[in-house]
């Protein structure tokens, strides 16, 4: 099944934090936007992790990052007035539109994304 992860689901993998064996099950055909990779790195670099062929270790394992387009721009600040109450960031609504465009499921995380009154399945991992 081919799925969006969020930075905090693949954040979760690398960390070998709860969710981290769902996300290991969904690599294989995973796809991301490099909105959130960029979260991704930007994270790992913070937590000192050397991050030289990380992409393209996660690309031999099945993850393709995803050029975020000007309609996942425009369909990502569209979602910000029906997800402002839960404080999404740009990169949760970045997952969301890329998720939308590509009509996948998108993997995350964040709790408070199950509050949401969305029209696309969304995928908790914790």
């Amino acid at each position: 099944m081919t799925v969006v992860l969020d930075a905090s689901a693949l954040l979760a993998y690398l960390r070998q934090e709860p969710g981290a064996e769902e996300v290991d099950g969904l690599l294989a055909d995973a796809r991301m936007a490099s909105v959130n990779w960029a979260e991704v790195v930007q994270k790992s670099l913070s937590a000192g992790v050397d991050v030289e062929g990380m992409r393209e270790e996660l690309q031999v394992l099945g993850m393709l990052v995803v050029p975020f387009l000007p309609e996942d721009g425009e369909r990502a600040g569209r979602l910000w007035p029906l997800t402002r109450q839960q404080g999404l960031s740009l990169g949760d609504r970045a997952c969301l539109s890329l998720g939308w465009r590509l009509g996948l499921t998108v993997v995350t995380c964040d709790r408070a994304w199950a509050q949401l009154p969305l029209e696309q399945e969304v995928q908790l991992l914790r």
